[in-house]
């Protein structure tokens, strides 16, 4: 029974080849008989020897085929293996590509997650008793959107904005299968478990008594409601946009008022939040709530600042604007020194220059020695990436007017005037006056025409007046006391040299040391003068200007040696100022020093290339060596 079963099963399953594979070994062993026997019989019989060799060439080239044929199919069994392993490996490649990637996203959605704190605008709720006096909720959260992507624009500062976005946009339409969730819905859910995100949202109804309602409230902000009985929703969405910006950013809130001459709100909206805003935001409120109070131009208005800069610093050392402030602080209370100072110490900090402090903060800095090139590269710099506005505080005017004024202290009288020509002044703000009417002034008289010079120093003390200009830069009228009395206006002189006592209640600045002894030099009283010139320099040793004016007042005076020796000085409290290195190539050139007077102007032409009374007098030296 059992060889029966086997003998079915084999039958069943593998029959069919067991016999193939005998008739196969059968044939092959009654060939070899018939060709043993064949060989034999051809011994005896010359025809069936023929016959027998050409069966055994048949049989030779048929093997040979045989065996051809195997050595082909060995190399293609060969080459499709490969290209089996080929094909397997890029599958394993692209897998694991495809798993890598979908780690990494997810990978990065959490982290994203995590370290998001944007602002969303959620759809504002309308109800019906408001019909057709305002759009749809989404329209209306688009518009609230706005009006606070316009405060964010509008915000020029170093700290972090936050993004603001609404809550449907950045709609990615991929689907993960068997779980029916988009991208952006598995974003919003990681997001809103992991993230510190604030969404926005509200509502709006006619009340009672007939006026246009809108409430919007918030995380972390309290529900606030605005009314208008003219039913202007802009007006109220402007409202509530600033109280959530102010709400959810009081740093960059503090920043937008006092930046867009809203110095009051600035400071009674500083002073509400900042007991409770996060310890990270108070550097900024402290740092703005100073500069509105500087924008107010009372008197003293610096040195009240100076606490809260102070402080800013203290809660965050590396706040690089914070020193910029402060220096412009202590440069407005006549603490110069102490200005170059800070900026050593922020200069140390950032680990020298370039460092980790942007080059734009080193400006008050610059400005005390005089570095005019390094003026001008920064405000270019400071005014491209922020959309021709730039970051300086809008007390001192268009940020195009302080670049020409920068070009005209490297003499470049041509770029200068090009761009007063090109930019818009605004004849109702003082500060823009101020600054167009400075150049013009310092042009005219590089030029030699002092009666326009002092016509245009008259209309920067009409501006002055103005306290947003005079705390700002309290020492530039100064510069108009020399043109003054060279135009034969001694109380003019006189006049600006006192405003700064007069207007901020300070008088101890350089610039009016020095122009003080110019004054004086002018009407013959040279001791006097030279006393000036002495408490201009003990007042800021580490300033270059003092050292250049007496050296100029002793040129006239005829002590080379004692002039030269104060360029020195000068150049050595500003090496990149180019006025003390081309007057200390004149006293050379007088002394018969051709060769060092021309090394002098060459240097001079680095900070000044296009200074033309520094070409002449460079034209002068060439010649005299040759």
């Amino acid at each position: 029974m059992a060889e029966k079963e086997g003998g079915l099963i084999e039958g069943v399953l593998g029959a069919g080849e067991a016999e193939e594979r005998e008739s196969g070994e059968t044939t092959a062993r009654a060939d070899d008989v018939a060709t043993a026997v064949m060989m034999d019989a051809a011994r005896f019989d010359p025809e069936l020897s023929r016959k027998a060799g050409e069966y055994l060439d048949e049989q030779r080239s048929l093997v040979r085929l045989q065996v051809h044929h195997f050595d082909e199919e060995r190399k293609l069994a060969i080459e499709a293996a490969k290209r089996k392993r080929l094909s397997d490996y890029f599958r394993m490649s692209l897998l694991l590509t495809v798993a890598v990637t979908i780690g990494s996203g997810a990978i990065w959605m959490l982290w994203d997650a995590v370290n998001s704190h944007s602002v969303m605008v959620d759809p504002i709720a309308v109800s019906s008793n408001v019909g057709n006096q305002a759009p749809d909720g989404k329209i209306i959260s688009k518009e609230l959107l706005d009006v606070l992507s316009h405060i964010q624009t509008a915000t020029r500062t170093s700290a972090e904005k936050r993004s603001i976005s609404n809550a449907w946009t950045s709609e990615i339409a991929i689907e993960i299968p068997e779980t029916g969730l988009s991208i952006s819905q598995i974003e919003r859910m990681l997001k809103a478990r992991f993230g510190h995100d604030q969404h926005i949202d509200g509502d709006v109804v006619v009340n009672e008594q007939g006026e246009l309602v809108l409430t919007v409230r918030g995380t972390r902000i309290v529900a606030k409601t605005f009314t208008d009985k003219e039913h202007n929703l802009n007006k109220i969405l402007t409202q509530a946009g600033e109280y959530i910006y102010g709400q959810s950013q009081p740093g960059l809130f503090t920043n937008y008022l006092a930046n867009n001459d809203r110095a009051d709100d600035a400071i009674h909206f500083a002073q509400a939040a900042y007991p409770t805003v996060d310890v990270s935001e108070k550097p900024f409120v402290l740092n703005d709530w100073a500069n509105a109070i500087v924008e107010k131009g009372e008197v003293g208005a610096s040195m009240q600042a100076l606490p809260f800069y102070r402080e800013a610093l203290r809660l965050k050392p590396d706040y690089w604007i914070g020193y910029r402030y402060l220096m412009s602080a202590q440069q407005g209370m006549g603490d110069e020194e102490g200005s170059i100072r800070t900026g050593e110490q922020m200069m140390k900090l950032a680990g020298g220059r370039p460092g980790r402090a942007d080059e734009i903060q080193y400006i008050n800095y610059d400005q005390q020695v005089f570095d005019f090139n390094a003026l001008h590269s920064e405000l270019i710099v400071d005014m491209e990436s922020h959309g021709g506005v730039g970051t300086t505080a809008s007390g001192v005017g268009s940020l195009n007017l302080i670049i020409a004024q920068f070009e005209a202290g490297q003499h470049d009288i041509d770029s200068a005037m090009l761009r007063i020509k090109t930019t818009v002044v605004d004849s109702r703000s003082a500060p823009d006056v101020a600054a167009a009417a400075i150049v013009k002034g310092l042009l005219a008289e590089e030029s030699g025409d002092l009666r326009t010079a002092a016509t245009e120093f008259d209309t920067y003390a009409l501006a002055y007046a103005n306290p947003t200009v005079s705390a700002q830069d309290p020492m530039n009228i100064c510069y108009a006391a020399p043109t003054y009395e060279k135009n034969g206006q001694p109380a003019k002189a006189d006049a600006a040299l006192a405003a700064p006592m007069k207007t901020v209640g300070i008088g101890t600045f350089v610039d009016c040391y020095r122009f003080q002894g110019d004054v004086l030099e002018l009407r013959g009283d040279w001791n006097g003068a030279k006393g000036w010139y002495a408490k201009a320099v003990k007042l800021a040793p580490s300033m270059p200007a003092g050292y250049f004016s007496f050296g100029m007042a002793l040129i006239k005076h005829g002590d080379l040696n004692g002039a030269a020796e104060q360029f020195k000085l000068a150049n050595l409290k500003g090496p990149h100022w180019a006025d003390p290195l081309k007057a200390w190539g004149d006293v050379l050139m007088k002394q018969g020093y051709t060769s060092q007077a021309l090394g002098k102007y060459d240097e001079a032409a680095k900070y000044a290339p296009n200074w033309v009374q520094l070409k002449d007098a460079r034209a002068v030296a060439v010649k005299a060596r040759s």
